[in-house]
């Protein structure tokens, strides 16, 4: 399962869009290599911007510890580095995946990630009808538990990579597939839940 790496990333931000001046202030990349967490990369960041009373409330991300924390000119391009060229998943993929390159464009730079996986979208896809799809309540019904504080970049990377585990694992003993990678998990994200149940049958044979 995972036979090829695929990172999961996580970006705690002081908004919801780079475009009207969100910027991140915590990132959690973590790699997952032969179905396990083999590397992570974890960081603050200083993006030199005020972080706003809410966003403290949220995450427990002060003012003082981006204020000392590395520069974003050092942590991107290291985040960069970590995520190569593998393929790349997040919970609400498009979230994360619009302050990466937002972030490494105002540093003349790109992304380089071949794939994108949303692990928000394999679950509704795979595991229809839950009560939630939020990380907090889709993790407890799934029966897998936070090691560290929700809302902060090292522990909702860690749980979604504990998701996107389980459901490789789900979908190799429910249908029967030898191989569960992510491009199988991107022509999944592809399709209406309802059409996912005969296609992965199709696979499996």
């Amino acid at each position: 399962m995972y036979h090829e790496p695929i990172v999961m990333l996580d970006f705690e931000t002081t908004g919801l869009s780079p475009a009207a001046g969100a910027r991140i202030t915590e990132v959690a990349a973590l790699k997952i290599h032969d179905g396990r967490i083999v590397d992570r990369y974890v960081s603050l960041v200083n993006c030199h911007v005020r972080i706003p009373s809410f966003i403290t409330e949220l995450t427990g991300i002060t003012q003082r510890m981006v204020d000392t924390a590395p520069c974003v000119s050092q942590v991107v391009p290291e985040l960069l580095r970590f995520i190569g060229d593998h393929a790349l998943s997040a919970h609400n993929a498009s979230f994360d995946e619009k302050f990466l390159v937002a972030e490494s464009r105002d540093l003349g730079m790109m992304p380089r990630h071949r794939r994108l996986v949303c692990s928000l979208k394999l679950s509704r896809r795979v595991f229809p009808g839950l009560p939630s799809y939020k990380l907090g309540t889709l993790s407890s019904s799934l029966g897998i538990r936070f090691q560290g504080k929700a809302h902060r970049a090292e522990a909702d990377a860690e749980v979604s990579a504990n998701v996107l585990l389980h459901i490789g694992d789900h979908l190799k003993r429910h249908y029967g597939l030898e191989c569960v990678d992510t491009e199988l998990l991107s022509r999944v994200n592809a399709l209406s839940a309802a059409k996912v149940p005969d296609f992965l049958r199709r696979q499996a044979a």
